[in-house]
């Protein structure tokens, strides 16, 4: 049969054509009628001359819906009209193509309302035991080629496998598998399928006062057989049985052997059914007798024992053997060979009193009436140290004599019938378990596959013996099936105890009040999933009177009306005491658009199936329960309407209102869109500015009157600013206008909170928040006395500067507008916008640079002349040593923040007067900014991008001429001190700062300075994400661009990053450690710095924070590679030249034992270990220097530190990462050892760069032989290990959890644990 892939990228079967045939058409249909359907297809391959009315009748049937409440619309054409119910007309005439192409159809609601489940007669619906709506649509047979199940005929009149069949058809339930419980439900339909278990478990009686129904095991039981024999559902849980086993959900994820279950079951039953009719029914039923014997092969002395036995586990291969067992009876007849002990195995006789031959083997005694045989088809192999299958073919009877193998006279019939095979499909490492059960009452076979029950074929058992179709030796298993048999349960043909199947009408009494029971709680459960399939379920949405928008979801049956669902909503938002029902309406609502979409006046008592255009699993609408306070009117809201919140902007004291919101059709042009405006707000049509903020950074100026709002890109919710002055604002263009300049800026403020770090004695920290650079502030100077003294009395004479300065300016300015860039927007949502420049401080925001360079000069030169470095004991950075080149440019040597002298900041930092543009962060003025501030972002400018910062991956806050970048760039800024703990005085204070995005971290950084009291190469700033992680920000000329409202930024102390300079963290390289990588210390290094300069920095860092003592030459670095070292950097490199460098940067730090003796760069360094095979040991690490990549200067190192002589020594690399671990029961074998190559740096070596690990060991030494404890003990010892280091055992699978049942209802629970 050819196959044909579907959408999904499966395979679905199609018949191969001849060229006599009709054509084909291959549809595809997707079920949206529910979101759990929706990624569902149904294939169908139908005759092209099939009419539309079969084809609806057919999907019908395979997707289990009444047929005509649904529609089939094209898949890519969802638009057109469906196709029609009733049509006669063929496929081919109707658009579809034949010929293996694939027909895309949509299976949707018809009127609104979600397609009828079939009736359970027609054998498609309650066939899942959970919400119809989530039955799978079972399309081919489950099992693949090659496993039951598989007859592979394809005649259905709906073009579906005849091989599954419906429960109706078979007559059977299957089992619903809980996560990996197919060994479980293989097991228990078997059980359920053997007649005399099923009977005794039926005549066993529950006593509920004497305990739990929950922990019942036996009870659980018989509620499963019950429902597997008369529920009319497709597959039922077994949750219930699971539950009274003591397991959680976690055992669910765990897969067990099938055989292990049984033994652990029946003991479980055994412990419950004890001093009950059942007490002894598993050893009448299963239980058999077999004799263990030794005889004397010189006087014939036996001795004996009489063991018991559940099953028979036969051997699939012996061990060290090339071939299998070909059958079950040759596997037996191997079961009780004898087997001969001689030598130094010889049998102690109590006979002869001696040691003698002796044959020692099994007979059996007693055959049980159920006959259990395990085919031991896993084991280990000792080559590989793995768990493999053994996938050979086993064939097995369907009729068993079992009289060869007994050891006494029976009259009686040994003859034992097949009638269960459980099957295993997949690996050692795990599977799938299913079942093959003939039933006694018709002698058909089944696969119970899960939720699955198919009728099979003696063909399909047959398939399941293993095996493959050629001889591949040794091999063949590795190239066989891997779905086979592997545990078969046989009945004995005995006509006196055989029974039959207990009929409903036979039933005890107790099971018919059981079989009641259950009946009408599954009509419950049906009644609920009916009221599910009808019930709407919609996002409702309600802003509150006191608190925020509230959101849930409305729950209501579709016949209910609009009136009882409003009540509902009102209980849903517990409205009741807050608001009067009365106040309360729904309304149709989009909440990602904040869209009110319609009202429903009149419609009070129109139910909600119809006007929520029926019960869908999701709808692209909500509702929102609008409240009105008790003296206003509900304004209708109509279909086809557009709302426009609209901001009223007053450009005389620069505010911008709250929002009015208005409604217009998209037809209506601006001159009509303004004559409403101007109804509903009081302003002028006339004067009236209209601009549309179509998204972010858009602004757009409507000023054509007959342009319609459709055209000018209203969508359903919109935002305008309107403005209605008699300014002459109106006359300059609009991106030059005072308006847009505003509505810039509002649009681009954002909100952060930034914590500042607590302060220490010395640092500038005594600052108030918002100072008055005009007033008389004292501003207490890092450094002695006497210079505090003095720079004081500069700042003394700089005030009076400032005051004249100040007047002079505002002399010039007086009548001119306020310019937009001194402006700040309200600190809680930014509508209302004042200007600090009204008040006394209006001199705070005036740039007086250059009359202060002098200024800020005699200070620095105060403070370097007298004390140079700062020398105050608590100064955080005492112990960074820098060049005169870093002091002269750090800004923290001098102890008044050259920003407040330079610029005069205040809290509210504005550098630019109305008299030049303001500096953007890419070398933009605002003026060369349009109206989507992007048309003219690049014309007639220049890009201010540093290039050469961008590669190296630093940034720095000033340019080659020492000179502050950030001062020329200054955007919108406006910080307000609050305090976390107002009641602590040591507490950390956090600001809350305005600030235009489009600011550089540079510039953001200098106006931070005077708040965190340290110049801002002193600081670094970190992002905080929302689960509290923070990241360093580092690229000083990028913008704030990605930060948004609310977000936290963290301030600490600590020298940023100059250009050239890189955050490096440095890691001890400890070789002969378990843990060989240990973190140390950050630091700085920097571009042009050799190796050995940047040691001679580290060293003290080492010693203050690490307490390691080091000298200068008893140390190396080396390069960092995740956890694997790398190049050893001689002393002479130098960083960007020599030596590559990033951001982020990671190196290792090794301490030597003895001098360098690394001395160029075309030397080797490589890490020996010695392996000792007789001790199965590994040597500590050695480090080899070479001088070439010559494989033979290796071997003589290696021999010449070990003694080993040259023409026994091999050596092998490493696999993985450093220390590239491996289990010593591996090694010997599973390394690439003497590697046939001349050098290093070809394959298979590859060895290039200093670190690579290189084994050796002596090719004449023996390994050591371990006894199997030995090998076991040695082996759980390795893994133990290995696992400690995080590296693979590679031998060691998963560890499988114990299966246990627990008689108690569940495992203790350790006090200990949490």
């Amino acid at each position: 049969m050819e196959m044909v892939p579907s959408e999904e990228n499966q395979f679905v079967p199609k018949e191969i054509q001849n060229a006599a045939e009709e054509p084909r058409v291959l549809c595809i249909i997707q079920d949206i009628t529910s979101a759990k359907t929706v990624n569902e297809r149904l294939t169908i391959n139908l005759p092209a001359s099939t009419t539309l009315s079969k084809l609806y009748g057919d999907v019908a049937h395979k997707a289990g819906y009444v047929k005509a409440t649904f529609d089939l619309a094209w898949g890519n054409t969802p638009d057109m009209a469906p196709l029609d119910h009733s049509s006669e007309m063929s496929l081919s005439d109707s658009g579809f193509e034949p010929g293996g192409k694939r027909n895309f159809l949509q299976l949707t609601d018809k009127d609104g309302e979600q397609p009828q489940i079939a009736s359970d007669e027609s054998g498609t619906a309650d066939s899942s035991g959970l919400d119809d709506s989530s039955q799978e649509r079972f399309i081919g047979p489950l099992p693949r080629d090659g496993t039951a199940g598989c007859s592979g005929d394809y005649s259905s009149p709906s073009y579906t496998y005849s091989s599954i069949l419906n429960k109706s058809e078979t007559g059977y339930v299957g089992l619903v598998n809980q996560a990996m419980t197919c060994y479980l439900n293989s097991l228990l339909q078997t059980l359920f399928m053997t007649p005399e278990f099923r009977k005794a478990l039926y005549n066993w009686e529950f006593e509920e006062v004497e305990e739990d129904p929950v922990t019942s095991i036996p009870y659980q039981l018989q509620r499963l057989f019950v429902l597997l024999q008369t529920s009319k559902k497709r597959a039922i849980e077994t949750t219930d049985v699971t539950r009274s086993f003591g397991w959680d959900s976690s055992e669910a994820w765990q897969q067990h052997d099938v055989q292990e279950l049984c033994r652990v079951m029946f003991d479980a039953l055994e412990q419950k059914w004890k001093q009950t009719e059942q007490a002894d029914l598993i050893n009448q039923l299963y239980q058999g007798k077999l004799k263990d014997y030794v005889r004397c092969l010189e006087c014939g002395y036996e001795s004996w024992r009489i063991d018991t036995y559940l099953d028979i586990p036969l051997v699939i291969r012996p061990f060290g053997a090339s071939q299998a067992y070909g059958s079950v009876e040759e596997a037996l007849h191997a079961f009780i060979q004898p087997e001969t002990l001689d030598g130094p195995n010889q049998y102690f006789c109590e006979r002869c009193k001696k040691k003698c031959d002796a044959r020692k083997g099994l007979r059996f005694l007693h055959f049980p009436y159920l006959l259990t045989l395990q085919l031991k088809r896993f084991d280990f192999d000792y080559t590989t140290m793995h768990r493999i299958k053994l996938n050979d073919r086993m064939a097995f009877p369907e009729e068993l004599d079992m009289s060869p193998f007994i050891d006494v006279e029976d009259e009686n019939t040994l003859t034992f019938e097949l009638f269960s095979v459980m099957v295993h499909s997949g690996s050692a490492a795990g599977g799938h378990y299913y079942a093959c059960i003939k039933s006694f009452s018709d002698g058909q076979w089944y696969s119970f596959n899960d939720q699955h029950v198919s009728k099979i074929t003696p063909d399909d058992i047959r398939k399941t013996y293993g095996g493959s179709s050629g001889s591949r030796g040794y091999y063949s298993s590795a190239f066989a099936s891997s779905t086979n048999a592997y545990m078969l349960i046989y009945r004995l043909k005995d006509p006196s105890r055989n029974a039959k199947y207990l009929a409903a009408e036979d039933f005890p009494e107790h099971i018919t009040s059981l079989v009641q029971k259950e009946k009408e709680t599954e009509e419950q459960e049906k009644r609920q999933r009916e009221i599910e399939r009808n019930t709407c379920k919609i996002k409702l949405f309600c802003t509150r009177p006191v608190k925020m928008m509230t959101e849930s979801k409305l729950e209501v049956h579709k016949d209910k009306t609009l009136r009882e669902a409003t009540e509902m909503a009102f209980k849903l938002m517990e409205l009741e005491g807050v608001v009067s029902l009365d106040c309360c309406r729904l309304v149709k609502y989009d909440e990602f658009h904040e869209y009110l979409e319609r009202s429903y006046e009149g419609e009070e008592d129109t139910p909600m199936g119809l006007l929520l255009g029926g019960v869908k699993s999701s709808y692209m609408f909500d509702l929102l329960l609008e409240i009105r306070k008790p003296e206003q009117v509900f304004q209708p809201y109509k279909p086809g309407e557009v709302m426009v919140k609209v901001h009223i902007v007053d450009l005389k004291s620069d505010a911008i209102a709250t929002p009015v919101s208005v409604r217009a059709y998209l037809n209506q042009t601006i001159t009509e869109f303004k004559q409403l405006i101007a109804q509903t707000t009081g302003l002028s049509a006339e004067s009236m500015r209209v601009v549309l903020e179509r998204c972010y950074n858009d602004l757009r100026l409507l000023y054509v009157p007959n342009k319609t709002l459709k055209a000018e890109g209203f969508f359903r919710s919109n935002k305008v600013f309107v403005e209605s002055s008699e300014l002459t604002d109106h006359q300059v263009a609009f991106t030059d206008s005072h308006l847009w300049k505003l509505l810039d800026r509002h649009g681009n403020t954002i909100r952060l909170s930034v914590l500042l770090p607590e302060q220490s004695p010395g640092t500038l920290a005594n600052r108030t928040l918002c100072q008055k650079v005009g007033g008389d502030s004292d501003v207490p100077l890092e450094g002695s006395e006497g210079n505090t003294k003095l720079v004081e009395a500069i700042l003394e004479e700089s005030t009076e500067k400032l005051k004249n300065l100040s007047l002079l300016q505002q002399q010039q300015q007086h009548g001119s507008s306020t310019s937009d860039s001194q402006k700040s927007s309200d600190g809680s949502d930014f509508e209302h916008i004042e200007s600090p420049s009204q008040g006394a401080d209006s001199n705070s925001s005036l740039c007086v640079a250059a009359d202060n360079r002098e200024l800020e000069n005699r200070i620095r030169a105060t403070a370097g002349g007298s004390s140079g470095a700062s020398s105050d004991p608590d100064n955080h950075f005492a112990s960074e040593e820098r060049s005169d080149s870093e002091v002269n440019n750090d800004r923290s040597t001098s102890s008044v923040d050259s920003d407040i002298l330079s610029s005069s900041h205040s809290s509210d930092t504005l550098c630019n007067a109305d008299s030049g543009p303001i500096q953007l962060a890419n070398g933009l003025d605002s003026h060369s900014i349009t109206s989507s501030r992007r048309s003219k972002a690049h014309e007639g400018k220049k890009d201010t991008w540093d290039t050469a910062e961008e590669d190296s991956g630093t940034d720095s806050e000033y340019d080659d001429n020492g000179k502050s970048k950030a001062e020329a760039q200054y955007l919108y800024f406006r910080a307000e001190p609050c305090s976390q703990d107002d009641s602590s005085s040591d507490a950390q204070k956090c600001l809350v700062v305005h600030v235009d995005k489009r600011i550089t971290l540079a510039a953001f950084k200098q106006n931070l300075e005077p708040y965190v009291g340290v110049a801002s190469t002193q600081f670094k700033v970190f992002r905080v994400y929302a689960n509290n992680q923070e990241f360093e920000s580092v690229r000083l000329n990028e913008t704030l661009s990605s930060f948004s409202d609310d977000n936290k930024i963290t301030i600490r102390l600590g020298r940023a990053l100059k250009k050239g300079e890189y955050r490096v963290k440095v890691y001890q390289l400890l070789v002969n450690e378990p843990e060989p990588c240990k973190f140390l210390v950050d630091t700085v290094f920097a571009k042009g710095m050799t190796v050995r300069r940047s040691k001679e920095e580290l060293l003290p860092l080492l010693k203050e924070q690490c307490k390691l003592d080091l000298s200068l030459d008893s140390v190396r670095l080396r390069k960092k590679t995740w956890k694997n070292p790398g190049t050893v950097f001689l002393d002479y490199h130098v960083y960007e030249e020599d030596i590559s460098i990033s951001s982020n940067w990671e190196v290792f730090l090794e301490v030597l034992n003895e001098p360098e003796k690394m001395k160029s760069m075309s030397q080797l360094a490589v890490l020996s270990r010695r392996w000792s095979p007789a001790t199965m040991k590994l040597g500590p690490f050695k480090e080899v220097i070479l001088e070439s990549s010559s494989v033979e200067e290796l071997k003589e190192k290696l021999s010449e530190m070990s003694i080993i002589p040259l023409e026994n020594l091999e050596f092998a690399k490493g696999r993985g990462t450093f220390p590239c671990d491996i289990s010593v029961l591996e090694i010997h074998q599973d390394l690439d050892w003497n590697p046939k190559v001349s050098t290093l740096n070809v394959w298979p070596l590859y060895i290039c760069d200093d670190g690579a690990v290189v084994f050796y060991r002596d090719s004449t030494e023996e390994p050591l032989v371990l006894s199997d404890e030995e090998r076991s003990d040695l082996m759980k010892k390795e893994s133990s290990r290995l696992l400690k280091t995080g590296h693979r055992v590679s031998y060691s699978p998963r560890k499988e959890k114990a299966l246990k049942i627990y008689l108690d209802g569940g495992p203790a629970k350790d006090p200990g644990q949490d």
